[in-house]
Order: structure tokens, then C-alpha cells, then sequence
């Protein structure tokens, strides 16, 4: 937990099914204050005792958890899976209130009705669910995951060719195809997947603002970032959702990327080339635009600390290189 911030989540399972749960206070990438005080407040409105001693968080819920209204100040979709999975279980009726819309919080409730949760209105702001003294194994195909989608689309877009994306769903990435349509990427939303083509044609400088579903995903604005950078004009990227996600910028700027930082935005000025160099993964989302902009950089470029990779890409060297990019991992 300590080292991957979606295992928090683990915090509202425990405590409904076992009464108590000790879980570490979350890692993952350092984007930002990304406090916990959603989740628990959630779980204290439940009926839940919290605390913190020494990095972990204390949970206990000796008489059980209990239905109650839950009005999260703002859209967190972290805090609306812990509500939703202790909800659940808890006895009584739990209505939420601004809870977030992403695809996978639908998943999420999705998989628990098959399992025998009673939840209606995933998807929208409102969510009510009626606890149940139990649930049941159910048989459920997760999401394809729509920010790896995304970030292949925008490889293809950065350095042209014809790729597929098999099993990928159109329906969860509407804004960002549209604005790689804009850019000058071909999309088109087959039986088998997303095919993006770009052969050519230039990138056209696009400006994007990152919003909650189904505005265009946080997750996905370095990967546009270094897009971008190869863009013919000039483009304005402005980031809502998370303070301090642009550490991206300083590195990308070692491969000759034209960025100018402002508060909340970034005026990225494309240019025709990028020159390969040693870079610094800073995150998850910021090591994954590096990879971007090195495939389209001249001469080699080397990523460092790509563990953070490894935390939300699945053998993204291979991937890529079956595509036809000359991409290695090296150990040591």
C-alpha cells in the first residue's frame, strides 16, 4: 500500500467484512497533496472510528457499519470505490452524493450487483445503495484500461503508422479521440477495437483542459504533453485536477521541447525536432510521456526509474516493439 496508491482501497473491504483493518497511509506518484481524508470521512459517516498512528491507518467498526448520506465536497474516484465497497455490505440504505462518473467506478458497481450488491445510478452523481448482509463469487471481465488505450493511441499519433488496439472500447475515450482527430490522427472505432493511423500528415497543435469523466483524463495529459511537442503551432495545456503534475516538463525539455510553464498551464510551442538524451522518470504518467517523446526524439534516449512504468503499464517495451519501435529495457 505504501507503494501503490489504488491498494488503499483495500481499507473499506476490510473493515466491512472483518470489523477492523490496519492499512499503511498510500503511496504512488507525487502529484500533488492527494490526501485520504475523502476515503475516511466516508467511512466515519458509515460508522467507522478512525485514527492514524505512525503511517497507518486504524479502522474499526465494532458495532458494524450502518447506511448513511455521504456528500463528498469534491469528485473523487478514489473515495467513491471505498464508499461504494463498504456500502455494500453495511446495514441500511447509503445514498452519495458528487460521486464520481468514471467508467470504473460503473465497473466497479457492476461487479459487486453480480455479486449481489443492490446499487443503482453508477455513472451519474447520485449512487444509492442498499446494503446486503453478504455477497456471493460472480464471474465479471474488468474494463480494458482506457489510459493505456489512450497513451498507444498517442504513440501513434507522436510517430505515425498504422496501429490497432484490439479489445479497446471507443465509448470510454469519446474526448480523447476526438481531440487526436483534431491533432491529425485517423480514428476509427471498429468490432475489434480502435485503429489509429497517422501517415504524413503533420500534428496540429490542439488545446486541452483535464476534467473528470468524461472530460479529458488528468492520466493522459503528459502523454498529450509530448505530443504536443511536435505540434505545428502553439498549444495550452491546463491541468484542474492535480497541483504539481508538470514535473514532466523539465525533462522533456532536455530532448528540446519548447515549454512555458504558468500556474495551472503549460504553453507548449511544437517543434520539428527533438533530440534523444538521458531523462528522469519523475511518475507513472510523466516516465510513459518521456517514452513518447524518445520514439519520436533523433539519436537514443534513456529513461531512468521506469519502475514507475512497471506500476501501470503491463510489458510496455514488447508492446511497443512489436509495433515497430527499437525500445529496451536494461537491467542493472
Amino acid at each position: 500500500v505504501s507503494r501503490m496508491r489504488a491498494s488503499f482501497w483495500v481499507v473499506g473491504p476490510l473493515l466491512a467484512r472483518m470489523g477492523e483493518a490496519k492499512v499503511s497511509l498510500p503511496g504512488g506518484c507525487a502529484i500533488g497533496t492527494r490526501p485520504v481524508d475523502l476515503h475516511l470521512d466516508a467511512l466515519g459517516a458509515l460508522g467507522a472510528e478512525i485514527e492514524i498512528d505512525a503511517g497507518y491507518v486504524l479502522a474499526r467498526a465494532p458495532k458494524g457499519l450502518h447506511g448513511a448520506r455521504i456528500v463528498f465536497p469534491k469528485v473523487s474516484v478514489g473515495a467513491t470505490h471505498t464508499a461504494i465497497m463498504a456500502a455494500a455490505v453495511a446495514h441500511g440504505d447509503t445514498v452519495i452524493e458528487n460521486a464520481a462518473c468514471e467508467p470504473e467506478v460503473v465497473d466497479l458497481a457492476d461487479c459487486l450487483v453480480k455479486m449481489g450488491a443492490r446499487i443503482s445510478g453508477a455513472g451519474t452523481p447520485r449512487i444509492e445503495i442498499q446494503g446486503v448482509p453478504r455477497l456471493r463469487g460472480a464471474r465479471h471481465a474488468v474494463l480494458p484500461d482506457r489510459i493505456e488505450t489512450g497513451t498507444y493511441a498517442m504513440a501513434t499519433a507522436m510517430v505515425g503508422g498504422d496501429v490497432m488496439l484490439s479489445g479497446a472500447r471507443p465509448d470510454l475515450l469519446e474526448t480523447v479521440l476526438d481531440t487526436l482527430r483534431a491533432a491529425g490522427a485517423e480514428i476509427d472505432a471498429t468490432n475489434e477495437g480502435i485503429r489509429v493511423r497517422r501517415n504524413g500528415a503533420g500534428i496540429s497543435a490542439v488545446d486541452v483542459t483535464t476534467a473528470p469523466f468524461p472530460g479529458f483524463p488528468t492520466d493522459l495529459q503528459a502523454q498529450f504533453m509530448a505530443l504536443m511537442t511536435r505540434a505545428k503551432g502553439r498549444s495550452r495545456i491546463t491541468e484542474t485536477i492535480f497541483e504539481n503534475r508538470f514535473m514532466h516538463v523539465q525533462e522533456l525539455a532536455r530532448l528540446g521541447a519548447k515549454i512555458h510553464l504558468d500556474g495551472d498551464t503549460a504553453t507548449v510551442e511544437g517543434t520539428e525536432r527533438l533530440t534523444g538524451a538521458p531523462v528522469m522518470a519523475t511518475d507513472l504518467r510523466a516516465s510513459v510521456s518521456l517514452v513518447i517523446a524518445g520514439l519520436a526524439a533523433e539519436g537514443e534516449t534513456m529513461v531512468q526509474r521506469v519502475y514507475h512504468l512497471d506500476r501501470g503499464f503491463e510489458r510496455l517495451e514488447e508492446k511497443l516493439s512489436r509495433c515497430g519501435a527499437q525500445i529496451e529495457r536494461i537491467s542493472g
